[in-house]
């Protein structure tokens, strides 16, 4: 059996998220996060919070915010100019993925498919999620890649796992 490591930021964060899980929808839980205002500013920019606060359910792979921080400097303020939010929509959209899918459930999906579990995002475009050893890895249509540095975290309307780097569709 292979043992997880947690960090104290996760433990911290999964306390404070499992009282907020029935009430508070994505949006909530990742605007109570301080690891997620990048994020949280970029989903108000992009109008997408009354879509993210819908019923859903939905599966958000959450770039936390020293992820939007790796990027090309300039990149995320440009993106937050009104008018590059079709741009940000789509970046934003394709981090999406309709249903709720656990860790566990992801896991078992990658190793019944030979290694890799390829969905299809909000966007449109595919995201395959991999593993690298006990991590659950994503590649993107461009071929960068994202590790799941926090799973499982619940929403009301879904579930958020949060991931070291942006993915970007083609």
């Amino acid at each position: 059996m292979k043992i997880l490591k947690i960090t104290i930021l996760s433990v911290l964060f999964l306390c404070l998220t499992a009282s907020f899980a029935q009430s508070e929808t994505i949006v909530g839980v990742a605007a109570g996060n301080e690891n997620f205002t990048t994020l949280v500013t970029a989903v108000k920019a992009a109008d997408l919070v009354g879509t993210l606060n819908s019923d859903g359910p939905f599966t958000v792979f959450a770039p936390v915010n020293s992820a939007f921080d790796a990027l090309p400097a300039g990149t995320v303020e440009g993106l937050l100019k009104p008018e590059s939010k079709g741009a940000l929509t789509g970046i934003l959209t394709y981090h999406v993925v309709a249903g709720n899918y656990m860790a566990a459930d992801v896991i078992k999906a990658i190793k019944g498919n030979k290694g890799s579990f390829p969905v299809k995002t909000v966007q449109g475009g595919m995201i395959t999620l991999s593993l690298s050893g006990d991590k659950v890895m994503l590649t993107d249509e461009k071929g960068n890649m994202a590790t799941v540095v926090m799973a499982d975290v619940p929403a009301s309307n879904g579930v958020i796992h949060a991931i070291d780097a942006v993915v970007m569709p083609e």
